[in-house]
Parts: C-alpha cells; structure tokens; sequence
C-alpha cells in the first residue's frame, strides 16, 4: 500500500466508521409513539406503498434494484435499495470492491467492517438508501451459480464476517439487507432441511445479522421443506421474529412472491411490485400487493433469448448456458391479489398496518424522516474507498504453495508475468450483481510490478488474447465487393471497408445508432475461430451464416450500468474498454456470411461496436511466445482466472498452459483469480501458488505486492479445497438427493450439520488444502493454551502466538471445538467446528497474548424434539491451531 492510500486508510479507520453511527438508534429504542402517530394518519393505499415496490420517475430512477414510494404527503421518504456484492450497482458506475469470498479469506472483521464502509460511502455518492447486501448464505454447494457471493462454509466465520459489514454500512447511515433467509445454498428451488441443521448452520448468519441491527432480510426464492421461503412462517414468524428477535422488515428476493397471503405468513415487503414493462421479467413477476386494477395491455410473454441475454451470456470456455434459471418464477396457482383479499376478508387493514410499522420503524430509526437521508448522486471518494479495496486485497492473498521460497520474487531477477490477468487486472471475475468498476482506477499487475520493482526485468505475454485483433479489411465484403454493407434505421446505405467504430480509434457512431451490418467473412483455413463482438452504449448481435451466436447481456434503458460499463459479457472487457462478447465456432475455408445489428438504448452514450478475432494461427503462435517468454526468465508468473463454469475447472486451456510453462522453467508461480476451488493437477509441477480471488478495481498493485513481498500475504481460505469435485458432501456420486438437481425435483441436505470441511473431517477425506490454511512469508509459532469457562455458559481462550520469522506478517488463532464424548441421542455433531477466531499482525520476534471468547452458543445444540437450544453434558476439548487441519494445542474445559 503507498503511502497515500495508507494515509487514507488509517483516516477511514479511526474516523468514518463512525462519523455516521449517531443517525441511527438500536431497535429497541426506535421512537414508537412516532409511529403510532403516523400510521392513524395514513389512508390503507399510504401504508400500501411502504410494503410494495414502485417504479421509480424516469427523471429520477438511478437504474437501482429497488424503489419504495414512501409516503410524501406525510414527509416519510421513498427508499432506493441498490444490488450488491459487492460494491454497489445503479447506472453510475461504482468501484468494484474485492470479491466476497476474498473479503472472508481476510479472516478479519475490521477488514470485513471497512469493506462495508466503502460499500455505504458509495451508496450514499450514488444516492442510494438501502444495500442488499451482505449475502450471508453458506457456501454449502460449490457449483452453486452464486456461491462466490458467499462468505464462506461456516456459518461462525460466514455470521461474523456479514455482522461487521453490516456495522460498517450502518454507520454511516445507510440500511443493510441481508440475504437470502433461508437455505438458499445451491440452485435448486425445492430445499429440504432438517431443523437442527437449519438452526445450526445456516440461520445462524443471520442470527449475528440481527445482533448486529441489520435493518432488514431478504427472503430467498425456494421452497422450504415445502413451503416458499417467503411465504414460510416457520421461518419469518417462528425464527426470525419469535426466536431471534428481528424487528426489521423482511422483503422478498425480487419475484418470489407467489401468493397475497405471503403477508400473512410473516412477509412484510413485496419487491419489486410494479415491474418495468419493457423488462424480460415483466410476464414472470406478478405484482400481488396491487390494489388498483390493472390497466394497458398485459406484458408480453417471456422471451427467453432476451431474458438470457439480459442476465449475461456464457462464454467459450464455461462450457454451458448463462442466466437465470426461470424456475425462480413458477407458475402461480392463487392469482389474487391484495385488492381481492381485501375485499374478502382474508387480509385485515390491521395486518397491512402491522407490515408497514416494520418499515416504517427503520426510516425513523435511520433519521430518514429528519433530514439525513441523501438521494442526490455526488462525486464518490475514489481514494478513501481505493484504500479499503486495495488493503483487502493483500489481506485477501492466500499462499497456498511456496517451495523452496520461491516468493518472494527476488529482486534484480528475470519474471516473466504470463496471461491476459497479467496485463488487465481481474476486478469483478463475472457478471451478477456487483459493482461495475471504474477502468480508470484499475492498474494491471504488469504495470504495477514495473512501477514498483524499476531494477526487474519484467516480461509478459499474454498467451490468451480475449481481446484479439481487428478483422483485416480483407477479409470482409459484401456482394463480391469491399467492405460489409450497413443499413441504418431509416433505410439508408453505405458500405464500411472495416468494422471497428470506437473511440479509441476516434471512430464510435452517434448515441442511440441503429443499424445492421451485412455481408461474408472469409477465412483463410479451416479451424475453431474466436470472434469477438466488442461493443459500449449499444446492444447487439452476431450471426454467422444465418444462425445467431452471440449477443451482449446489456439490458435496455441502461439499466445497472451494463450499457455504459463492460461488465457482463466476457471473462475480462477488452483492453480498451469494452464490453467483450467472445464466441468460439468452427468455420471451412472461405467466405461465411455474417450479420451484426445494433438497437436502441437510452444511455445516450456514443456507440462503440468493433468485431475482432482470434485465428488458430494467433492462438498457437500467443502460447509459443508464452513459452519462450517463461523458458527465458528466471521466474515464471502464470496469472489464471475462472467465472462460474466449469465447475471446479479452469476455464479453457489454462491448465495445459501452466503445464507448458512448467515444463520449461522449474521455478514456476501460479495467480489464481477465482473465488471457488479448482482442480491442479499441476500442483507438483509448479513451486508456488498464490489465490488472489477477484481482486476488485486496486487489485493489480495489491497483486504486485504480495509478489515482490512489500506485502505478505496472510488470508486464510474460508472453505476447504478438495482434491476432486466428488470430495464434497453436495457433489458426492452417492448421495444425489444433496445435488441442485436433487433427486424428484426435491434437493434434500441430508448431510446435515457436515458442511464443508466437517464433511471432510467425518469421512476422513484428505483435502488438497484444509479450511482456514494459508502460509506466509514469516513462520509462527501458537504455545501456552489456557481455557476457562465464562459466565452465561461460553468460554474464554488465550493462546501466545509469536512471529519467529524475519518479516512482519499476520496470523490467524483459530479456535475449534470437538464433539462432547457422550452424544444425546438422535443428535448429529461435527467432529469439530469454528469456535472462535482473531487475526493479528506481528513484527519480526514479537510474542503476543491472543484472548479470544467462545460463545455459549457453540457449545449448545438444536433440540429437535424441544424446540430450542440445549448443552450437552460432560467436558469439550478445545482445539487451537492455525487451520482446520493443523491443531496443535488443546485444552480441556467443562
């Protein structure tokens, strides 16, 4: 970290997290004759409007998620509630923030609390009032399309991590939401569960939400042992409300409303309520708070093409289909709506008051109601926030592999620094619900390492060029003439020679061009060609001979920023810029015809459309040079990257380019950017291995300095690392019932408690790397275990851990705590879980005493029987150490 951003993160640290935190007052001190006051005053469509989404005045829509009218004539504001993780998206482009399951690996709450600082600072720049976010559900099922969201397997690590986050968003004065309640931890829609393991493992995160005044929770879009989990009042009455207290609102995950008694059931918001006509979701969302009859047409049917391309398409190497899985938005059989249930009796004003005095709670709580809301969008502080993302990064840095020492890189000595993540710096890995990013922050590891190590000879080739080269005027033509022939919207033609209208060529069309391309490509050989549809402030299409092949994800009215920003379409935007919507397809020697249109949008942004390649010839020669490059330096730096698909693969050819690289230079270092474990069967072959997540806009620097050792890397990974996909409870071959597809439409976790590594640990399998593992530039050394019992149940430890190494680094005392001896019958244990945990930074020799609280909750369990939380007898044994598999120390307390 240079000395300005440190600045900046020590000003972030000792002040900004609480320059807010006088806006808000606990729950429980929230002003209720306020309330009461305001609620007599308001007509049944008043309180109607704090309990369902609206669509937001076109003048004013900021493209958020979400958009609560309020009630003006009573001066109760409208909320804006923004997506995220991370960072936070709205059509102004915000930072990109590391990955969540980068911000878990830091195994440190100040990092996890500063990173919902920089969230809540960019979402009051941005103009917006609630954050949905943190995404505090378990990462139970690697292949879930959005386990990377996650905090991690276990849900101590996964609570504390979402709980400082949201200390740190609430104070400064804006709401967090945090999702999704409940089980929403693999892709299918039809969970069962049993009432231990929901307890215990995955209500628990939102137990330390709600402890920590998490002003509100979303609900998730599957079913819960039967019953949707936003209509479920097992879940939203029973736990949340009767068991841990929540008195927050509750809102439903966009769409998974299915019925207008969900209000019944303990729901308190329906989202989005009235939906975007012009949006793909219009026939799937059914608005059932409405109370107004409908009036224009009914929206159009589902358009699965434009739904899939407005989520973001697939690419290449993911080897499998993008978007959203229309299950979420079954068929409803109850089409009623709040109009009719009123009518007949079946919803009271009284239940509608009850909902709205949820919401109604938080605004007052937050000062909304006094001045201290802010909707107007003001420059974000690119600095104070580039700060938190760039330091939690280098925390972020797992060292998973480090032979013979080989990182540091020594200075003086040859690298060669290989891959396109090399020489761009993989900020936001995939598309989804995240930041954006801003390019101009976004420094490349290359340029980084050059900046910072002047005497080292720094090479690089990118091997995989994702941004290719422009399309030879040559090979384009149109009726045996030059040049592809464009048609524009009012019929109009003229013939371009080449197709690359960009700014950066000073070429980019006017805002709002529409026109379609037509003519033969021609190839010079046989073989798998990549084409490469790059387009800014347009959609559009590609389509060779006849048959469409890609589209970009853009939604239309530039909804989210994906029109203005690359955001969704390829494993990185181009090198300039632009969104990336790469295609691979076999083509024969000779001309192929081919179509590209444009379409209107509202961003009113100049069009950029440009179509490039990548010949078989460019590919080969790319890795040759990749080779050459590594066989010629002293050290050879692969950088590799991954998205959601394949699962637990690299992307690509990416695993026979490290083997190539390492069989040239022994002295071989491998950059994963990813946020879920993939397969090495390299791992012998190369002497170092380094996971750096997606890293978030500062992450190039950051990448730098954990290579050159001007930062050492001391993350920890909050999940275990199999040697093989089948290794994992939801993925093992013998028990298909736990997969996303489930057995009979139903997905059964019939591991219960033995998630993540206390599935490894039961079954005695051998993890490639154990949870909570991550080596360091420095040694440490963890002696005298002390455990008493404390008051209420808990217990406190305090282990000495010293730095016996030669450079400062942080280390992470992990506590755990083994099964009783005697186990009550009928009542599943881990053979140990996460207990407790604190990081801590240490300089060279030094030795520091490390207390750390066990809380009585991890010593109880979840009667099924008895419906609430009991201790088992006898003695536990604690253990201490510096992973799941590496405990060292124990001690005994009863």
């Amino acid at each position: 970290m240079n000395f300005r951003h440190l600045a900046a993160f020590a000003l972030l640290s000792t002040s900004l997290a609480v320059s807010m935190s006088a806006q808000i007052v606990p729950p429980e001190k929230v002003d209720e004759a306020r309330i009461d006051k305001l609620l007599k005053q308001m007509t049944l469509e008043e309180k109607m409007d704090l309990i369902r989404g609206g669509l937001e005045p076109a003048a004013m829509y900021q493209g958020q998620a979400g958009y609560l009218p309020g009630v003006p004539r009573l001066g109760v504001p409208s909320l804006r509630m923004a997506d995220g993780p991370p960072g936070v998206l709205t059509k102004n482009a915000g930072q990109a923030q590391t990955a969540t399951m980068g911000v878990a690996a830091t195994w440190s709450v100040k990092d996890a609390e500063q990173n919902g600082v920089a969230i809540a600072r960019q979402a009051r720049s941005l103009g917006i009032d609630v954050v949905l976010q943190p995404f505090i559900n378990i990462d139970r099922d690697i292949t879930f399309a959005r386990a990377y969201n996650t905090l991690g397997e276990d849900p101590l690590l996964n609570g504390a991590m979402g709980a400082a986050e949201i200390k740190g968003e609430q104070a400064q004065g804006v709401m967090s939401q945090a999702k999704h309640f409940v089980a929403y931890d693999s892709d299918s829609y039809n969970v069962f569960v049993d009432q231990q393991a929901l307890h215990e493992v995955y209500v628990a995160p939102f137990d330390a939400a709600i402890k920590a005044g998490v002003a509100s929770i979303m609900c998730s879009y599957n079913r819960l042992n039967g019953t949707f989990a936003c209509g479920n009042s097992d879940g939203l009455k029973t736990i949340l409300r009767d068991e841990l207290g929540f008195k927050g609102f509750i809102t439903s995950d966009w769409g998974g409303v299915h019925n207008v008694h969900f209000l019944n059931e303990g729901l308190t918001m329906e989202m989005p309520g009235a939906a975007d006509p012009d949006s793909p979701l219009a026939s799937l969302i059914h608005n059932y708070f409405v109370t107004i009859p409908p009036s224009g047409p009914p929206p159009a049917p589902l358009d699965a093409t434009a739904l899939a391309g407005m989520l973001g398409g697939s690419i290449p190497e993911e080897k499998g289909a993008a978007g959203m899985d229309v299950n979420a938005f079954p068929m409803d059989s109850d089409p009623a709506t709040m109009r009719d249930a009123i009518k007949d009796g079946s919803i009271t004003e009284a239940k509608i008051t009850e909902a709205a005095r949820y919401v109604l709670r938080e605004i007052v709580r937050f000062g909304y109601m006094d001045g201290k809301q802010k909707h107007d969008v003001t420059p974000q502080d690119l600095e104070g926030n580039g700060a938190i993302i760039e330091k939690t990064a280098e925390d972020a840095a797992v060292l998973l592999k480090n032979e013979g020492g080989i990182l540091p890189l020594k200075t003086g000595e040859s690298v060669a620094l290989i891959g396109p993540t090399a020489g761009q710096v993989d900020s936001i890995g995939t598309f989804g619900e995240r930041s954006p990013g801003i390019p101009a922050r976004q420094v490349s590891p290359l340029a980084a390492m050059k900046k910072l190590a002047p005497g080292t000879e720094v090479n690089f080739a990118v091997a995989d060029d994702l941004t290719g080269a422009t399309i030879p005027a040559s090979a384009l033509s149109h009726d045996g003439q030059p040049g592809l022939e464009r048609v524009d919207a009012s019929g109009s033609k003229t013939v371009d020679a080449s197709f690359d209208f960009t700014q950066t060529n000073g070429k980019s069309l006017p805002p709002n061009t529409i026109a379609t391309w037509k003519g033969e490509l021609t190839v010079p050989a046989d073989g798998d060609y990549w084409l490469y549809l790059q387009i800014l402030g347009t959609r559009a299409i590609l389509s060779i001979d006849g048959k469409e092949i890609g589209r970009t994800g853009a939604a239309k009215g530039a909804v989210h920023g994906d029109i203005q920003y690359a955001t969704q379409d390829g494993g990185l935007p181009t090198t300039d810029g632009l969104d990336n919507v790469r295609r691979s397809i076999q083509l024969t020697k000779g001309a192929h015809a081919i179509e590209i249109k444009t379409s209107l949008d509202t961003s009113s942004a100049p069009v950029q459309v440009r179509l490039n390649w990548s010949t078989p010839e460019a590919r080969e020669r790319n890795h040759d040079v990749a080779v050459a490059a590594a066989k010629s330096s002293k050290t050879a730096v692969v950088f590799v990257w991954t998205r959601d698909k394949p699962h637990f693969h690299l992307p690509g050819d990416q695993d026979k380019l490290i083997e190539d690289i390492a069989a040239v230079n022994p002295n071989t270092v491998v950059v994963l950017n990813s946020s879920q474990p993939v397969a090495m069967p390299w791992i012998d072959k190369v002497k170092g291995v380094v996971e750096m997540w997606w890293t978030g806009d500062e992450g190039g620097p950051a990448e730098a300095k954990i290579l050159l050792g001007l930062a050492n890397p001391g993350g920890k990974l909050p999940m275990t690392w199999g040697k093989a996909l089948e290794d994992y409870p939801a993925t093992s071959p013998a028990h298909p019932e736990r997969s996303s597809a489930g057995v009979d439409g139903k997905t059964t976790f019939s591991e219960g408690v033995l998630v993540g590594y206390r599935w490894f640990d039961d079954q005695k399998i051998e993890p490639l790397f154990p949870f909570g593992y991550g080596l360091s530039y420095t040694k440490f050394a963890m002696s005298d275990v002390k455990v008493k019992p404390s008051a209420g149940g808990g217990a406190e430890v305090s282990v000495k851990v010293k730095n016996t190494g030669a450079v400062a680094g942080d280390e992470v005392a992990e506590v755990y705590l083994e099964a009783p001896k005697s186990k009550p019958e009928g009542v599943q244990f881990a053979p140990k879980t996460l207990a407790a945990f604190d990081r801590i930074s240490l300089k060279p020799g030094e030795e520091r005493e490390v207390k750390l609280t066990i809380a009585p909750r991890a010593f109880e369990y979840w009667s099924v029987d008895k419906k609430k939380w009991m201790k088992p007898e006898g003695s536990r044994m604690v253990w201490v150490g510096d992973s799941s598999r590496d405990l060292t120390l124990k001690a005994e307390v009863k």
